[in-house]
């Protein structure tokens, strides 16, 4: 059984962490797979939007599937390589937008990884935690750096601090999710955020991408000197040229991605 399953479907690429039985928990070959996918998205020119998602309605990811991750006594320092965890959450600059639909448990790594994600659409049975602290452990796959960044400081604290876990209307009442809606609707609303996505020129989103999550690390003088190189590169794409000319035909505009 694969683990991962991968598809891209009118240039949507539809990721599912396939592990239904084990709460889509993910062990290392699972990571390695995902890293794989994420860096053969990053290249892939037919693929402008991803969906991350769980198999099955009980879980998005309950993150590392401790009982297989675990199962030897590690030396001390040496529970595991946090940087082998999948590049969608350390290292790999994606600049192609993803959407998270997140089904249930979400949790440790899992949460990691929808944080990693740019939009997170949940049902309204999810519900979110990173629980490492109760191992002896902090998260190691960006949850201290990325949930400070996506919900008020003393709830992300809260939260990793104690491990405990927030709702699906929590994590909406925060902001670490977009919109909650009932189990049937998630991945059709999930797709149909990423179909409006794709309205929009690829290589604009790409670039409004990086140039919001690098200016969230920069003084702002940096930000908007970013903000304005990207723009003169834009500038001189096709797509710009025509986007141009379809507004002013009043037509849907034929991306290229050039």
């Amino acid at each position: 059984m694969e683990t991962v399953l991968y598809e891209i479907r009118d240039k949507i690429a539809f990721v599912t962490i396939n592990r239904p039985h084990a709460y889509n928990a993910c062990d290392q070959p699972t990571y390695d797979r995902l890293a794989e996918i994420w860096r053969e998205f990053a290249d892939n020119d037919d693929a402008w939007v991803a969906i991350l998602t769980g198999a099955g309605d009980k879980a998005f990811c309950a993150g590392s599937d401790i009982k297989l991750n675990f199962n030897t006594q590690p030396e001390p320092g040496e529970a595991f390589d946090a940087n082998n965890r999948g590049d969608l959450m350390r290292g790999l600059d994606i600049w192609k937008p993803i959407i998270a639909a997140v089904n249930g448990h979400c949790n440790g790594g899992g949460l990691e990884m929808a944080l990693a994600c740019d939009i997170r659409v949940a049902s309204d049975n999810a519900q979110f935690g990173l629980g490492e602290s109760r191992l002896g452990l902090l998260p190691g796959g960006g949850g201290t750096q990325r949930l400070p960044r996506a919900i008020p400081l003393g709830d992300a604290l809260w939260m990793l601090y104690t491990g405990e876990r927030i709702d699906a209307a929590e994590a909406h009442r925060l902001g670490l999710v977009t919109r909650v809606v009932p189990p049937a609707d998630l991945l059709p609303t999930a797709e149909a955020m990423a179909r409006k996505i794709l309205e929009a020129g690829p290589l604009a989103v790409r670039a409004i991408k990086q140039a919001a999550i690098k200016g969230l690390s920069m003084p702002l003088e940096d930000g908007l000197r970013l903000e304005s190189n990207l723009f003169r590169l834009l500038a001189m794409t096709e797509d710009s040229i025509e986007g141009t000319r379809a507004f002013a035909e009043k037509r849907p505009a034929e991306w290229k991605a050039h």
